[in-house]
């Protein structure tokens, strides 16, 4: 979006003209609303900022639910902000630790402002981007003054040391500028810089939002680093230091899923368990569990221990589960071959089949082509290697752990 269009939209005949249009879902639509309002007469800079938000705002909901409905976005911004529910949790760590307010650096479209706010906290929210700045003033409007939005840089905006109730909150920009196609950029080019961002961590309390891959080696030593996972996906990594990290805590794991959240915590890496032969279960760790490297302490609460050394699936004989693996009862191991495996399938009524991979070069949906499915049971097949051996396991989900 570029000024001209947020000029356009931000004027109350914008505005009612949006809430007309409602969510668009598909190409299809956006073309028809976009001849529909065309041929009303409105402006192309109106009818591309209204559709525009139209489809963003259709988009959001999975990030922002019905708050979508209500709130301006850029296309970079969306993608890189943060969940609302994943927000909540960074206020109440923040709220925690006893802090007041806090100023949101790189605050993007205001997703993490939201909950702050939302917190009770008073937040100082800051963007370089002119645009961008101004969607968050929008979005962040009926907060009234508990939400200060600036448009200006992190590093002339960074509050005084001494401000002891503030914390401090980085999202580095991690695509290159713009508001709508952008393509992501190497840890060199993050905007505030990482040595800048790391060097304020050092002496304030501060939360840094990171891709969860982030090189594991620049990460502060002396900080918590807690990969967050949400309905099965790993989306973000967070450095917390200061009165915002735990005494005792250097690596943690918050699983998420849907209203409930999980978390393992540990001062270091955790030594994994040693490897042995296919039990009666097989666990897949939670990809936030991998990345914060607990495989190890997981495997314990499991009595489990790796199926293969350089492979993140664990193997026990006890019925157990948790929040932190996808179990799975096993059937049957099978080579794997289409042939071999379709008749296994064919000889247990198999008609649905889920198919999962780690660790061999195989793309599940052309395998899946090569098999014969019939039935009306389901099962998921694992693809997996131990040791220099391809194995296919056969195996039924166990219901996750509340």
């Amino acid at each position: 979006m570029e000024m001209s269009e947020l000029r356009a939209l931000l004027t109350p005949a914008g505005l009612e003209l949006l809430e007309g249009v409602g969510t668009i879902g598909s190409t299809a639509e956006v073309a028809s609303a976009v001849s529909r309002l065309r041929s009303a007469g409105h402006s192309p800079e109106l009818v591309s900022a209204v559709v525009g938000q139209a489809r963003l705002r259709f988009l959001a909901s999975a990030k922002f639910g019905p708050f979508a409905e209500r709130m301006l976005f850029t296309r970079a911004g969306l993608e890189q902000a943060t969940r609302l529910g994943v927000a909540a949790r960074h206020a109440q760590r923040i709220r925690g630790a006893g802090l007041t307010g806090v100023a949101d650096l790189g605050c993007g479209i205001g997703g993490d402002s939201l909950a702050f706010t939302g917190a009770g906290l008073n937040v100082l929210a800051v963007d370089a981007d002119e645009v961008t700045s101004a969607i968050a003033a929008y979005n962040l409007a009926p907060f009234g003054e508990s939400a200060v939005v600036r448009h200006g840089t992190a590093e002339e905006s960074l509050p005084e040391e001494d401000a002891s109730s503030r914390a401090i909150w980085m999202d580095p920009a991690r695509r290159t500028s713009g508001h709508s196609e952008t393509r992501r950029v190497s840890a060199d080019d993050y905007s505030p810089s990482l040595d800048w961002a790391f060097d304020v961590a050092s002496r304030m309390p501060t939360g840094i939002k990171l891709g969860p891959g982030h090189d594991r080696d620049l990460l502060p030593t002396d900080a918590e680093t807690q990969w967050v996972s949400a309905d099965g996906s790993v989306v973000e990594l967070v450095v917390w230091t200061g009165a915002l990290a735990r005494e005792g805590v250097r690596r943690s794991a918050l699983v998420i899923r849907d209203d409930r959240s999980h978390e393992i915590t540990a001062p270091a890496d955790a030594t994994d368990e040693g490897v042995r032969e296919l039990g009666a279960f097989l666990h897949e760790p939670d990809g936030a569990v991998i990345r914060a490297r607990l495989i190890g302490d997981v495997a314990r609460t499991l009595d489990a221990g790796m199926l293969d050394a350089h492979i993140a699936y664990l193997t026990s004989d006890a019925a157990l589960t948790s929040p932190f693996v996808q179990s799975f009862r096993v059937r049957e191991t099978l080579p794997v071959h289409p042939k071999a495996i379709s008749a296994a399938l064919k000889a247990q009524g198999i008609g649905r089949l889920e198919i999962k991979k780690r660790g061999v070069d195989v793309d599940p949906a052309a395998f899946r082509k090569k098999l014969v499915l019939r039935g009306d049971n389901e099962a998921t097949l694992i693809l997996t290697r131990v040791g220099n051996q391809r194995r296919a396991i056969l195996a039924d989900r166990v219901p996750p752990a509340r």
